[in-house]
């Protein structure tokens, strides 16, 4: 950033940045309203807005100890423009008062201050407390760099329309930097920030923005043509989608979920990306009376159930500050509830995948260990097994782990399922 920061871009970033430090929305839904509230902001004054305010979200236990008692949303976005993104004083002296640039030379010039292990990883305290017990302070270390780092962009080529190569091809062509996942087939990495809402790529359905570890999930359910198949928290249809590309847009892709607001994005995606065999169902509960029509006649069964998202946090920032461990045990229950009932739907020999984007045993590995203990009828299969038969080697033991500094991944958990009788 070379540019003068001016006074208005200044307030836009901390209006903004005050909206998502009330903790009561997902900062990019609070983010999405600003930009629709402030339509004249060009794309270079969004995207420093955007940076800016996850930027504090990002570091913010030590921007706070930086700012000391006025711990404002202007003075932590200041801290973090000086201190975390190298703006200089010349380029902020049109945007501030003098007593701030006074500060501001203070602060830089003043020692770090002594931290907790906590504030030195930007973690609350109750979740750096439990990472420790499960990683130890090397690694705890290792993954919040990995969850404090910004993700890279990742696309999922659309197999129905396009093969990779082609699309890298296209896109190196026009100069965008992208290069071929590690694992997934269909899995394209870009480097930078780039807008590709108005790509023809994307308009039709040729690329969907989609998370290289959140793609595998859909390589752990593997359907095959003509299968009926329940994507059981279906959402706003990520994963839908390559399931329904996977089966070459044949046999039934039930999509259920209980919002219907998620669900109604799900049907233009579909149409864009050309699949017909998409069947979007609302459900009041996870004891709604479809799921018993439909028990014991399914082929594969996805729960990407409702989680923390702490493994997303490269994306969510604010879900470190917005989760509590009181949520997370209510989160516990429902997810044994949800996996109980979506049980019921396979078949003998169907497969049941239980995934979430969580780092915490108590969302993952407890869930599917009380599972299995009091329903005989299912068994463990090794994630690796099934990836390796499609050509993706990725050996993280029986159940798949997925960690942002060890695979570049969101952080992501699956267990797989069959049903033997």
């Amino acid at each position: 950033m070379t540019q003068h920061i001016s006074s208005q871009l200044l307030d836009s970033a901390v209006d903004a940045l005050s909206a998502m430090l009330a903790l009561t929305q997902p900062a990019d839904a609070v983010l999405s309203r600003h930009f629709r509230e402030h339509r004249a902001l060009g794309s270079r004054e969004r995207a420093f807005i955007a940076e800016a305010a996850y930027g504090v979200l990002r570091h913010l236990r030590v921007l706070q100890r930086l700012c000391g008692d006025n711990q404002s949303p202007r003075r932590l976005l200041l801290a973090l423009l000086t201190r975390f993104q190298g703006v200089s004083r010349r380029q902020l002296e049109q945007a501030v008062r003098a007593r701030e640039l006074d500060w501001l030379d203070e602060i830089k010039a003043a020692p770090a201050p002594a931290l907790t292990l906590a504030e030195e990883l930007n973690l609350p305290d109750w979740l750096a407390d439990r990472l420790l017990t499960l990683q130890g302070e090397e690694g705890l270390r290792e993954l919040a760099r990995g969850l404090n780092a910004m993700a890279p962009l990742d696309l999922r080529v659309n197999a129905l329309k396009a093969g990779r190569d082609e699309v890298l091809a296209r896109l190196r062509a026009e100069g965008i930097a992208a290069d071929p996942c590690p694992y997934a087939p269909q899995g394209v990495r870009l480097q930078g920030k780039i807008s590709l809402a108005k790509h023809p790529l994307f308009l039709d359905g040729v690329i969907e923005v989609q998370d290289e570890g959140s793609q595998l999930l859909g390589h752990l359910v593997a359907p095959k043509r003509g299968e009926m198949v329940v994507d059981f928290c279906a959402g706003a249809g990520g994963k839908t989608l390559l399931l329904g590309a996977m089966m070459r847009s044949t046999g039934r892709l039930y999509a259920f979920d209980v919002a219907g607001a998620r669900l109604a994005r799900l049907k233009p995606r579909a149409a864009r990306a050309g699949l017909s065999n998409i069947h979007p169902a609302l459900l009041a509960s996870e004891h709604d009376p479809r799921i018993k029509r439909l028990a014991g006649k399914i082929d594969r069964v996805l729960v990407d159930a409702p989680c923390s998202g702490l493994g997303t946090l490269r994306r969510n920032p604010d879900l470190k500050w917005r989760q509590t461990p009181e949520d997370v045990a209510e989160l516990c229950a429902r997810q044994a509830a949800i996996l109980t009932s979506a049980a019921r739907l396979p078949k003998p020999g169907g497969r049941l995948v239980y995934a979430t984007c969580s780092l915490l045993p108590e969302e993952n590995e407890a869930i599917v260990d009380a599972f299995l203990a009091t329903h005989d009828a299912f068994v463990r299969v090794a994630c690796g097994d099934i990836l390796t038969r499609q050509g993706i080697v990725l050996d993280t033991g029986m159940d798949l782990h997925l960690l942002p500094h060890v695979h570049g991944t969101d952080g992501f958990y699956a267990a797989v399922m069959e049903r033997r009788t």
